[in-house]
């Protein structure tokens, strides 16, 4: 990124955390529409029946899939419980499909900031749901401050259930013996650079030393025989993980959001290599937005673009229109 980039990018990711903007922009009966516009690109829609919709689609292209309900830092017992209700309903709708899905989701959006073990019991019963249903449960990461708690209620769950897994973020200095960590339990690992705007003093900026961290902590994961999902949209850093022959073998998966980069989706499918398309959808998008913008700068121009000619997003890339 240039240094202007770098800016565009800390700046979305403040405003992406402030809650007075984000009231504004959600009572707003001028620019929510406009910006869910803009979201569209990322986000397949605010229901359930839009993510279904465009799963069935890809997956008859043949790629994986996961699928989340958008949503974190829930501090209203009723909105949690309403995140159960429709992670459930989630599950359900997958097992139509003819594929495994992953279904992803924040331990802050089922609980964790209300009461640990609600969290828990909450997960609990999707990963037993979901078992009976042939899908997988991801927990995604979060920022620093729970990342802890994250972990040690991921190891609780493995313990109970094979069709768990974790999300690790390379940029944290923690995550080397994070992974570590991790690779005693039976879990499939999702390694990803990290989103959330840290401290130096707790993670790594974008960087080349970032791109061989995450490398050294591929290494670990693709040679463990572990199943894991290289979820990264780095040009250099997929490059030199086919370089090394790692992205054919048979625990080994590129994940890729949905809108970002759907070349290289193509391209890799294309290869033989198994590609999972990360799908959301919700009313939560505005924080999603800004984390997506934030992760490349020039895309603000796309979004300004979406907004003025939302006939663009009949196809975001995909060959579906």
């Amino acid at each position: 990124m240039t240094p202007e980039e770098r800016r565009t990018a800390e700046i979305l990711r403040t405003i992406a955390r402030d809650e007075r903007i984000k009231e504004v922009v959600r009572t707003s009966p001028l620019l929510y529409p406009l910006l869910l516009t803009a979201a569209k690109r990322y986000v397949t829609g605010e229901t359930r029946a839009d993510a279904m919709k465009i799963a069935q689609r890809l997956e008859k292209m043949g790629y994986r899939l996961s699928v989340e309900h958008i949503g974190e830092n829930t501090l209203d017992l009723q909105v949690v419980h309403e995140a159960q209700r429709e992670f459930l309903a989630l599950t359900a709708d997958c097992s139509q499909l003819h594929t495994s899905v992953g279904i992803s989701f924040d331990l802050s959006h089922l609980g964790l900031l209300l009461d640990q073990e609600m969290a828990f019991a909450h997960v609990d019963e999707l990963a037993e749901r979901a078992r009976h249903s042939g899908q997988y449960l991801m927990i995604s990461m979060e920022e620093s401050t729970k990342t802890e708690a994250i972990i040690s209620m991921y190891e609780r769950l493995a313990q109970r259930h094979e069709n768990v897994g974790i999300t690790i973020q390379a940029h944290l200095h923690r995550s080397l013996d994070d992974v570590k960590r991790v690779l005693e339990l039976p879990g499939k690992i999702r390694l990803v650079k990290g989103a959330f705007k840290e401290s130096q003093e707790i993670a790594l900026a974008r960087s080349i030393e970032l791109n061989e961290r995450y490398l050294e902590l591929a290494n670990m994961c693709v040679q463990s025989g572990r199943e894991c999902s290289i979820a990264t949209h780095d040009q250099a850093i997929v490059d030199e993980l086919a370089r090394r022959d790692y992205l054919h073998r048979p625990n080994v998966e590129v994940e890729l959001l949905y809108g970002v980069r759907p070349e290289l989706a193509h391209a890799l499918r294309e290869k033989g290599i198994p590609v999972r398309l990360y799908l959301t959808y919700g009313t939560e998008w505005y924080l999603y937005l800004c984390h997506r913008l934030a992760e490349y700068p020039p895309h603000v121009h796309q979004a300004i673009a979406d907004v003025f000619d939302p006939a663009r997003l009949q196809d975001v890339g995909y060959g579906m229109s």
